[in-house]
């Protein structure tokens, strides 16, 4: 559903892309649903559409020249970068994100970057070759961990006349992006909430483990989105290559045992508990000190790991506690004994052939009263907060 955005300061960084010309539909929608729009344009992105098309639809000057005297009235439009309340870059070439990255300031959009404080949402457009390249990759995965969103672009044809990933995503996508950013509100201050993602690693010898393909995406996410809602955010994670998002503190643990623990020692300060790791139910009996040599056979004896969320059911209280079945098979019927039998308020059910290591997930969150809603495929950031409204309804329930 279409929210609006009156009242919202919006800055719309233009750069020198052949997409350029579609910021000015995303100018438009903004405008629209009510935001008041600054555009600032690289020289470059001045090649492929004039400022005064920009003027016209925004009403305001478009900022362009850093080097004028009108500097300080024009940068008054805005009444300065820290106030606005989001710095929207569609598209943004390869160019500017790396400017971004190392914090290089030799145009009017640069400039502006270093000198925000409001949140930071990217629109990457460029050839495929591009933007697979491993520096730009790179660069973003900085901003990332920085806390700079990112729509990712969408596969098609390119304006080289390639076929691949590097088109500016779609309007739809870039609009939904900025709402989400912008209502975000702090329905979750005051809460602590302990969030579990990854996989564990259960040692079979020196070099060799019992595991799982979970990436930690769908854990991380969550508490990106608890953290953006006003929470205190406690991450316990699993083995996994995912930086860690600005303003959460993280714990890196390797085996079930040590995820127990972990949890169990923060739970008294906890409000929240949300199990979104992949823990292994079982771990080798034995861990042998040297490398196990090649056999034509070998038995490997397992026994239970401790069962964390069944231990938080035990100690709930007044907590929420929202645990995640994976499944293939009987999804909806094995998340909801899961649900019953550990005392959880909420269950994320999922079948393991859809999302698992992925961008995207399709999850269906189960309650306490028989309710089951069932989410379409989504990315797992908009997963995360669709999970999180259930939590906040749980917890601050309409009077």
């Amino acid at each position: 559903m279409e929210r609006s955005l009156e009242g919202k300061e919006i800055i719309l960084g233009v750069t020198g892309s052949i997409a350029a010309y579609k910021a000015v539909e995303i100018l438009r929608e903004l405008t629209r649903r009510g935001a008041a729009v600054t555009v600032v344009m690289t020289e470059s992105a001045q090649r492929f559409v004039t400022p005064l098309t920009f003027e016209t639809l925004s009403r305001r000057p478009v900022l362009t020249d850093l080097f004028t005297l009108e500097y300080d009235k024009q940068i008054g439009h805005v009444a300065s970068a820290g106030r606005a309340d989001l710095l929207l870059v569609a598209p943004a070439t390869a160019n500017t994100i790396a400017k971004c990255a190392h914090g290089l300031a030799d145009d009017f959009l640069s400039n502006i970057y270093l000198s925000s404080t409001c949140p930071v949402l990217l629109a990457p457009a460029m050839d495929l070759e591009m933007y697979a390249h491993p520096a730009v990759q790179e660069n973003l995965s900085r901003l990332k961990g920085r806390g700079v969103s990112v729509v990712e672009p969408e596969y098609g044809e390119l304006a080289s006349g390639l076929i691949g990933r590097g088109r500016l995503a779609e309007l739809s996508a870039i609009l939904q992006a900025v709402e989400d950013i912008l209502h975000r509100q702090g329905d979750l201050s005051g809460e602590t909430v302990l969030v579990t993602a990854g996989p564990t690693q259960e040692p079979l010898d020196p070099v060799r483990y019992l595991s799982n393909r979970s990436s930690g995406r769908m854990g991380f996410a969550i508490a990106e989105a608890a953290r953006d809602r006003g929470a205190h955010v406690m991450l316990v994670s699993g083995p996994t290559f995912l930086p860690t998002p600005p303003g959460v503190t993280r714990m890196d643990v390797t085996t079930a045992e040590e995820m127990y623990h972990a949890v169990l020692d923060r739970l008294d300060d906890t409000t929240i508990l949300i199990m979104a790791a992949a823990v292994a139910d079982y771990r080798p009996s034995t861990q042998a000190r040297q490398k196990i040599k090649k056999r034509e056979a070998m038995t490997v004896e397992l026994v239970r790991n401790p069962d964390i969320l069944a231990e938080a059911g035990r100690r709930k209280g007044s907590r929420t506690l929202v645990g995640f079945a994976a499944e293939t098979e009987e999804l909806i019927q094995n998340a909801r004994e899961k649900l019953e039998k550990k005392n959880l308020d909420l269950i994320v059910a999922n079948d393991i052939r859809v999302g698992f290591g992925g961008e995207t997930n399709r999850v269906t969150i189960l309650d306490r009263e028989g309710g089951v809603e069932e989410l379409p495929e989504l990315t797992k950031r908009e997963a995360a907060h669709r999970i999180l409204d259930r939590v906040v309804a749980l917890r601050k329930p309409t009077p």
